[in-house]
């Protein structure tokens, strides 16, 4: 049976994937976000699925309460919410506009409770469904550069988990936090910089797939919370177990990993208005696996060829 899934953040990243994974098993979707023609673009990518498509700015008022009533208008109900949009702003604290920081976690935290608040309130009426949000592994470590960013997974972790208590009396609604580490996506390059450097995601680095798939398999096997990232639990422990040496290696290995040598002046990216030319699955981050592959094989092919005339 198919289900009715609505998607905020459906342009990019984790959100365009998870799409793309809804589509294939044909579940009905909706997909918001703010840019229209991108979504234009991933419901051309979902062709094998029926999708309405609604503009949406988690930023602004009733923005998700007008994007539930026009999914509940075109498919009656709705069975899975999921958010993951999120933009992100590289900068000393104090060097980072105040306006920029307030829009991150306007953003990433209060959008994202916006769309808890609307998907429950529909739910208890249902007497069901899933509500699954992307955290971070930033929601239980830190990392400097990143104040915004981090400040509103920390609150994501602390809302999921209140709100969780407060379900227990509802065990056919679930909430679900997904946190994954690094993932090549676009968001580091969408991000806005008053750091003066690129940001990028430190190795080792998951497909937004991956990301994907742990999203979907939440609909079928709801859990609590799941890590998504090789390294999340050794982060998780030195961030805990040994607070003193991670704190003199975390600014070191995000200097030398977190940022390109890239330099770039201060601007805002896409924390206040999205960018079309910006959005896709990838954010180009992993090496190519068929120039890895057919490279090598390429230049031998090549040299064979001058040798043999």
């Amino acid at each position: 049976m198919s289900r009715v899934v609505v998607i905020v953040g459906a342009s990019s990243g984790i959100g365009r994937a998870t799409a793309r994974a809804f589509a294939e098993r044909g579940d009905r979707l909706v997909l918001a976000a703010r840019a229209a023609t991108t979504l234009a673009e991933v419901r051309a990518e979902c062709a094998e699925a029926e999708v309405l498509t609604v503009p949406t700015d988690v930023t602004e008022p009733d923005a998700l309460g007008t994007l539930a009533g026009a999914a509940v208008e075109r498919f009656g109900r709705i069975d899975v919410w999921v958010h993951t949009a999120a933009v992100m702003a590289y900068g000393r604290f104090d060097e980072l506009p105040e306006q920029v920081f307030d829009q991150v976690v306007r953003t990433d935290l209060l959008g994202a409770a916006a769309s808890v608040r609307v998907a429950l309130r529909h739910f208890r009426v249902a007497g069901a469904g899933t509500v699954i949000l992307t955290g971070s592994v930033l929601g239980h470590i830190t990392a400097p550069y990143m104040s915004a960013y981090v400040t509103s997974k920390w609150g994501l972790q602390g809302l999921v988990r209140a709100v969780q208590q407060e379900l227990r009396d509802r065990p056919a609604i679930r909430l679900c936090l997904v946190n994954p580490g690094s993932v090549d996506t676009p968001v580091y390059q969408q991000a806005a910089n008053y750091l003066g450097r690129v940001g990028r995601p430190p190795a080792p680095i998951a497909r937004p797939q991956r990301v994907a798939r742990a999203i979907v398999d939440c609909v079928d096997r709801p859990r609590r919370e799941v890590s998504v990232g090789r390294l999340n639990v050794v982060l998780r422990a030195g961030f805990t177990v040994l607070p003193g040496v991670y704190d003199v290696l975390v600014g070191p290995l995000m200097r030398a990993a977190g940022l390109s040598g890239r330099p770039v002046a201060a601007h805002d990216g896409s924390v206040f208005a999205p960018n079309p030319a910006g959005e896709a699955v990838h954010g180009g981050h992993l090496p190519d696996l068929r120039q890895l592959v057919f490279g090598p094989v390429g230049a031998v092919g090549a040299a064979l060829r001058r040798r043999l005339g």
